[in-house]
């Protein structure tokens, strides 16, 4: 099996260029993915299927931080982005440090741009795609499964 490979920003930018080239319909969809869970793997496999090659883009340990507060992330970015290179569904991994992927999308400008429909009311990169005669996709969740819900309830079964 064959796993994906971890990219910095400008080796990305790069690949994408290549892919482009070769015809490939590249997908987007970003995250923290701090404790890996069956929704997770639901939505990278529906994004998965929506075009030849899909790129995740993990947020750093700071950016979790900033974004959940000083007790995430519960597993370190190289904990996550080993777990992530590991994923059937996904061909490339690469971090962001700001609290949203904008830039990156905008360097990358993938042809589909994916996110779970919890974000529909506002998803990073949206514009910018578009504009560059990509889609933007909000998927629906997998019911029941949340990172925070999670958290709260091993907390509830320690006390």
């Amino acid at each position: 099996m064959l796993m994906a490979e971890f990219y910095s920003r400008e080796e990305l930018v790069a690949q994408r260029a290549q892919w482009k080239a070769e015809g490939q319909k590249v997908v987007f969809t970003n995250g923290c993915y701090d404790i890996l869970h069956p929704g997770h793997i639901r939505l990278l496999e529906s994004a998965r299927a929506l075009g030849d090659v899909l790129v995740l883009a993990l947020n750093t340990d700071d950016s979790v931080a900033r974004l959940k507060g000083p007790s995430r992330p519960l597993l370190s970015e190289q904990q996550r982005t080993a777990m992530a290179v590991a994923l059937a569904a996904v061909d490339a991994v690469v971090l962001f440090d700001e609290d949203t992927p904008r830039e990156l999308i905008a360097a990358v400008l993938p042809d589909v741009l994916v996110k779970g429909a919890d974000w529909s009311h506002f998803i990073a990169g949206r514009e910018e795609v578009e504009a560059a005669g990509g889609v933007v996709m909000p998927l629906p969740l997998e019911p029941g499964y949340s990172t925070t819900n999670i958290e709260k309830e091993i907390l509830a079964r320690g006390e």
